[in-house]
């Protein structure tokens, strides 16, 4: 399929580069860095040859989110979103943007927020997940009350709003011991997300701000296929889940979720997820360049859907949400 628009793909800046140098042996490290920097060579060449028309961009992980200090993290993800937005103008027609945020102070990120989209034109933002605030060990989540104010920013600017993964703290991460392999993407990343989700879902705010629309990745982080379990756990128990919400978690989830298919290129887990959100929810990314360009392309312009599914996910979905112009 030619011109798809992939919406989860990162770069770096040199005060977040080595957040990314743990998850990959050392001998691999030099080839992600290099594609981290890299916006308008390789990533172009790499795009023209596997049919991407567009990457909306995003700062890699877990960056702001992991600076404690919210006068430093406001700092670094102002930096960050001007050298994004002067390589947008560059190339306007192969790339879009999404804003990083210092969440440590929600007034800070709500006028940053302000300023990414009315000043520098980005069509979104992208968070990585909790946020160390005022110390290391620290953390918050972005169901809690302090946050309400910021969710009514975005609501108003009516711009999605992508929760990205991040590890659990080491403190957190008793699970992980002596099967380290298991952080990151491979699973700690999508149980984090996922429960981060959750939270979101059955604290109110979609009943607050029904508007909001959240992109997860990895073909949802597992909750396509958990999701009726939530709702129907011990369903013979009354009142079994009790949570501010008004509604089933089901019902936010169809209602205020976007799912892409980062790093996720597996065509059952992708019917899974259109039986649960249906194709007008899904959208096409690669999660460059931490995964490959080509694994992905490949793998979607093969799937067994239908072309006018693999239209939507691939592109128009992408174009509606993000209100993308010609």
């Amino acid at each position: 399929m030619k011109n798809k628009i992939g919406l989860e793909e990162h770069f770096a800046i040199e005060d977040t580069i080595n957040d990314s140098a743990g998850f990959f042996p050392d001998d691999i490290w030099q080839e992600l860095r290099g594609r981290l920097f890299d916006l308008h060579d390789k990533r172009l060449r790499l795009m023209d040859q596997h049919g991407m028309e567009m990457m909306i961009l995003s700062l890699n992980a877990p960056a702001i989110q992991a600076i404690p200090d919210a006068k430093r993290a406001n700092e670094i993800a102002r930096k960050a979103n001007d050298y994004l937005a002067e390589q947008v103008r560059k190339r306007p027609d192969r790339f879009q943007a999404l804003a990083a945020l210092p969440m440590q102070d929600a007034d800070l990120a709500a006028r940053e927020l302000q300023r990414c989209v009315k000043d520098l034109g980005m069509v979104g933002a992208l968070v990585n997940g909790f946020s160390q605030v005022g110390d290391a060990d620290t953390i918050t989540y972005l169901d809690e009350q302090q946050y309400w104010p910021f969710w009514g920013t975005v609501a108003e600017l009516d711009v999605p709003f992508y929760l990205h993964p991040r590890n659990p703290l080491p403190a957190h991460s008793r699970i992980y011991k002596g099967a380290e392999w298991l952080l990151g993407p491979i699973w700690a990343f999508g149980h984090e997300t996922a429960v981060h989700s959750l939270r979101l879902m059955g604290s109110g705010l979609f009943d607050k701000y029904p508007n909001i629309q959240i992109v997860i990745g990895h073909m949802g982080e597992g909750l396509p296929f958990s999701m009726w379990r939530v709702d129907n756990c011990n369903a013979w128990v009354p009142n079994r889940n009790k949570y501010p919400a008004k509604k089933k978690i089901a019902d936010y989830f169809q209602s205020n979720f976007h799912i892409t298919t980062s790093g996720n290129f597996h065509t059952p887990a992708m019917l899974n997820t259109m039986l649960v959100v249906g194709a007008d929810r899904i959208l096409f990314s690669t999660d460059w360049p931490f995964e490959n360009i080509d694994h992905a392309a490949i793998w979607f312009d093969g799937s067994t859907i239908s072309e006018e599914d693999r239209l939507k996910i691939g592109r128009t979905n992408a174009r509606k949400l993000f209100k993308l112009k010609d």
